[in-house]
């Protein structure tokens, strides 16, 4: 072959633009994969590993077809103020800001990306080797470790700095300890078998280990990308966590924080189609040695036994897009809040069937649920988010499983808190007004609202100390802080301060089971 001049300069022109567009093509990728990652250490917490939407709504392709982009720089840029999203000005360049709009109107909601047993073993840290040199009582002063109230404090972006679980002593209203968590905490589980240990899950799937007489995390490891369910055996002796990404669950040594056994979840949704399920619920019950999950888009209850090969007893038909739940009956009965259906399941854990299916006003919300006994009749307490007309608190009575009343609130709501030696139940109103400021109580025995407390920021997650003295209530968004109220006068006692306090846990749950029950309804 004669090469000419010609032939010369074409194939150095083909050489170029192959050099050009193989080089377009690594920036692409390296543009996109700078923007995923920016998207997983700031957005994903709240709004899905997956793009498929969390605490906050979906950000995809699909979700954002039509959207403005300056709207969409705006929102991103300014926050919104009504909402746990903060300002992302100053914390973004200009130029990751508009590139991060690019990327969310652009990438699809990703399909169930792993995050296998092995991905789990890797991620598990030890920072404390040797826990028997750990002290043999707190290093801190504290009549009872019941006294302990535990707050997952989110931080203003959700991780770093001011996410972390906060320990109050709620006799003296003081903090006796904070254990950073890296992502926003979530949930806080103590364990009943023994007073020394809690257990902090965040938004993306952490869970820690903490060792409440040093304040301190001693192992951790990484369930999944997202998912809040976790509950641990009335023995102690093991956690099961669950994920919304993916659709699966797992067994751990509560000891050593090793992953025992996985479960995929998936089955026939009530509606007859064969379906993969992010996890609802999670708890362990004092009634027997047990876990019970949800599986929210399955609408299945499973319940599994801790024995060699932790086999499954799948109730199906429990509801469309299940989420929550709460115990009463000594553990033995089971209530599970479905969302489309606005009802609440019962679920005898005892036979593993379903008892009845009541109505719960407008998808129903039960957070940890409330459950008082009043004359004699054990009742229970159902929020919901009210995204209707009617705004109520269902009431039921238990024993035979009766809706007593369906309790009129001035907006839709999320937890209840209750205990026996408290005269009302507390519930958060979650409107995008000025009624976020508050907190509903209804009177135990006459069961209407009959106090209003205005909390001041976005108020929420209100819980009773373990002996019913004082109701503790977050004020995150706008004010930041945990604010403490004497559960009779109503007088405010004290002002807690951390960044976007969220879920409040009381140790002296792990006595009464559900918000409510005093510790001799438990023997």
């Amino acid at each position: 072959m004669i090469i000419t001049k010609t032939t010369r300069n074409q194939s150095i022109l083909a050489a170029s633009l192959t050099l050009l567009f193989s080089s377009a093509s690594v920036m692409a990728k390296s543009d996109n994969h700078k923007m995923h990652k920016l998207y997983q250490d700031n957005c994903a917490s709240c709004h899905g590993a997956d793009h498929g939407g969390y605490l906050a709504p979906a950000l995809n392709a699909e979700t954002l077809k039509g959207r403005s982009p300056t709207a969409l720089r705006s929102l991103i840029m300014t926050g919104s103020f009504e909402t746990l999203m903060p300002p992302f000005y100053g914390r973004l360049s200009d130029s990751d800001i508009r590139d991060m709009v690019k990327h969310i109107q652009a990438t699809p909601k990703l399909a169930n990306p792993a995050w296998t047993i092995k991905d789990m073993q890797a991620s598990l840290q030890v920072y404390v080797k040797d826990e028997s040199t750990l002290p043999n009582k707190p290093n801190f002063k504290i009549d009872s470790m019941d006294d302990i109230i535990g707050v997952a404090a989110r931080g203003k972006y959700g991780r770093g700095q001011g996410s972390e679980a906060v320990f109050i002593n709620s006799k003296t209203h003081t903090i006796i300890g904070k254990v950073p968590t890296v992502t926003a905490a979530h949930i806080i589980e103590f364990s009943p078998a023994n007073e020394r240990w809690a257990y902090v899950k965040t938004d993306t799937a952490e869970i820690y280990k903490v060792d409440l007489y040093t304040m301190q995390a001693v192992r951790s490891i990484k369930t999944g990308l997202n998912g809040p369910g976790i509950g641990i055996s009335r023995d102690g002796k093991y956690l099961m966590a669950g994920s919304f990404v993916p659709h699966n669950a797992v067994i751990l040594d509560a000891d050593t924080l090793e992953p025992l056994k996985t479960f995929e979840l998936e089955g026939i949704d009530p509606d007859g189609k064969m379906v993969s399920s992010d996890s609802g619920m999670i708890i362990g019950t004092p009634y027997a040695d047990i876990f019970a999950i949800a599986l929210e888009n399955a609408g299945q209850v499973w319940v599994v036994d801790l024995k060699p090969g932790f086999p499954v007893t799948k109730i199906k038909n429990v509801g469309r897009h299940l989420h929550d739940a709460f115990l009463s009956h000594k553990g033995k009965k089971l209530m599970v809040a479905s969302y489309d259906d606005s009802i609440v399941t019962a679920i005898d854990l005892e036979t593993r069937k379903i008892i009845k299916k009541l109505p719960a006003g407008c998808v129903p919300h039960v957070g940890g649920g409330s459950v008082v006994k009043v004359d004699g009749h054990t009742l229970g307490f159902g929020t919901n988010f009210g995204t209707c007309d009617k705004t109520v608190v269902s009431v039921w009575d238990l024993d035979t499983m009766k809706l007593v009343k369906q309790v009129p609130v001035s907006g839709g709501t999320e937890s209840p808190a209750a205990h026996a030696n408290a005269p009302y139940v507390a519930v958060d109103i979650i409107t995008k007004d000025r009624r976020a400021r508050t907190v509903q109580l209804i009177d135990k025995k006459s069961l209407e609202v009959v106090k209003t407390l205005d909390v001041g920021g976005h108020a929420y997650f209100p819980e009773y100390s373990a002996d019913g003295k004082f109701l503790y209530i977050s004020a995150g968004y706008a004010g930041d802080e945990v604010i403490v109220y004497d559960s009779f006068s109503l007088k405010k006692m004290a002002n807690i301060q951390m960044e976007s306090p969220a879920g409040i846990f009381s140790r002296g749950r792990v006595k009464y089971m559900t918000r409510g029950l005093s510790p001799d309804e438990m023997e």
